[in-house]
């Protein structure tokens, strides 16, 4: 219960510091997204443009760990995970709040959690985020700065990314006991920031059919 109230109390902070106490919506903020959605960067920080891409790589990896922890929660992940892409932690929380541990993984994999259980997945997530890292490195930290304190758009995708940064180790514990990998040294190294998640992806052992079925028996 202290668990759902933390993860409860955490998304009504978050939502309330994103619309009351974030810098205010700048008039040309639907013009930036829509220029970063359809790829017309001219003229933007690379900063800018690199996080807003791999803000787009936190929801592959979260769906990579949530959609096979949903199968033994009492509430759909799906809805969850699908909304990451649009609203990232703001729709992650509430599955932290109403999920239950869960160790052990129920059926079979469809095609659909074969492709997310993959490590070549993993692999591509990880080169994709490498280059938008490399990229985004060659941007203008003032200006970035200056960026991040004036607009709610900015901000909020900042603290949008250090928070799905901070969550991810909440279900990682789950999905390593599920492979059967219980390694203390290695979850701290999986908790990294990004690319920690990402190496897990690339690593981590398939869920086993066999595991599977012992579980059903239980």
């Amino acid at each position: 219960m202290l668990r759902k109230i933390t993860f409860g109390l955490l998304w009504l902070g978050f939502v309330s510091y994103a619309f009351l106490f974030a810098p205010p919506e700048q008039p040309d903020t639907f013009e930036l997204i829509k220029n970063l959605s359809t790829g017309n960067w001219q003229g933007i920080n690379p900063l800018i443009i690199s996080l807003f891409n791999i803000m787009g790589i936190w929801p592959f990896i979260y769906s990579a760990v949530v959609f096979v922890d949903g199968r033994g929660q009492k509430i759909p992940a799906w809805p969850f995970a699908t909304g990451a892409f649009a609203l990232g932690a703001f729709t992650l929380l509430p599955y932290l709040a109403l999920r239950e541990p869960n160790e052990k993984f129920v059926g079979e994999k469809n095609l659909f959690l074969k492709i997310l259980d993959s490590r070549i997945l993993g692999i591509l997530l990880t080169i994709g985020a490498a280059l938008l890292l490399a990229s985004g490195l060659q941007g203008d930290w003032d200006n970035f700065v200056q960026q991040w304190q004036s607009s709610r758009f900015i901000h909020v995708m900042s603290l949008d990314f250090v928070m799905l940064s901070l969550l991810f180790p909440t279900l990682l514990g789950d999905d390593m006991t599920r492979r059967g990998w219980q390694n203390n040294q290695l979850f701290w190294l999986f908790a990294m920031p990004l690319f920690g998640a990402l190496i897990y992806l690339c690593v981590r052992p398939p869920v086993d059919i066999e595991i599977k079925k012992e579980s059903i028996q239980l």
